[in-house]
């Protein structure tokens, strides 16, 4: 299986880039992030006349997260057990029956549990949303663990946009981020414990180096200044992680007029019997 992550940044705006590239890279199934529309705003039948089953959750032109399957599409599920949400209508106010945001989507492709997951941006870390992107994480954390303690042979991958930028290798300058949200040691903590969980980065073993990013900046010339971010990422279960022979990203998915600010994340996942 060919597994791959893409915050597509408007999927209306990129739904022929997005098509192309599925087809060129011969992927079997892409979670996506930002697809910033309504479920009925979708463009479903182009994906099923190229051979993909989609499930999808957005309420607006903001966040939206799908999944695209050509391998089966099961158990569809919006949203994880306990996710936080926000009421932008709150003011700084986190609610006890929170609003739930567009931001998870779960479903079996291929005997794989794979969840699309655009998590909270924090914004800075004296806002509201810094404590909803903790509390979201730690929610999604507990998930996971439960899963795992549930069924340890689980295949379950937990991609997408998670907004954090674990180590001082994934930025392109530690001093620029300083104080800034997704390089905050709260952050890093929160990623970090999905790794205590069982949870493992896929790229990580395989491109251990600084200057590997999934995120550039449309200002500033951030992307042939090669000023960018990893902050997408694919962590697998124990079993699942074990499968995955090779992952990278597709850089140049990020060139050219129109692109994504994102570049996709992909993982090559052999058979479960080899």
């Amino acid at each position: 299986m060919r597994l791959a992550t893409w915050n597509v940044n408007s999927i209306r705006s990129r739904q022929d880039r997005v098509l192309s590239w599925l087809d060129r890279h011969d992927i079997d199934v892409l979670a996506m992030q930002e697809t910033k529309c309504k479920d009925e705003q979708f463009p479903f039948e182009a994906f099923e006349a190229a051979g993909y089953e989609v499930a999808h959750m957005g309420f607006s032109q903001w966040n939206g997260v799908a999944i695209a399957s050509r391998t089966g599409l099961a158990d569809v599920e919006i949203g994880f057990p306990d996710q936080p949400g926000f009421d932008k209508d709150a003011g700084e106010s986190l609610l006890s029956a929170p609003v739930v945001e567009a931001r998870a989507i779960g479903a079996t492709c291929g005997g794989v549990r794979v969840w699309s997951l655009y998590v909270p941006n924090g914004r800075a870390l004296d806002d509201p949303h810094y404590t909803y992107k903790l509390e979201w994480l730690e929610a999604l954390r507990t998930a996971g663990a439960k899963w795992l303690a549930e069924d340890p042979a689980a295949q379950i991958a937990l991609v997408g946009d998670w907004n954090i930028a674990p180590t001082d290798a994934d930025v392109w300058s530690p001093e620029f981020f300083e104080g800034k949200t997704h390089t905050s040691a709260k952050e890093r903590a929160a990623f970090e414990a999905f790794g205590e969980t069982g949870f493992a980065d896929v790229m990580r073993p395989l491109h251990p180096g600084p200057g590997v990013y999934t995120y550039w900046d449309y200002t500033q010339l951030r992307f042939p200044r090669k000023e960018g971010m990893r902050i997408d990422f694919i962590l697998g279960s124990p079993a699942l992680a074990a499968r995955v022979s090779d992952a990278n990203v597709d850089r140049e998915e990020r060139k050219g007029k129109g692109a994504s600010d994102h570049a996709p994340v992909i993982a090559e996942i052999e058979s479960a019997d080899q």
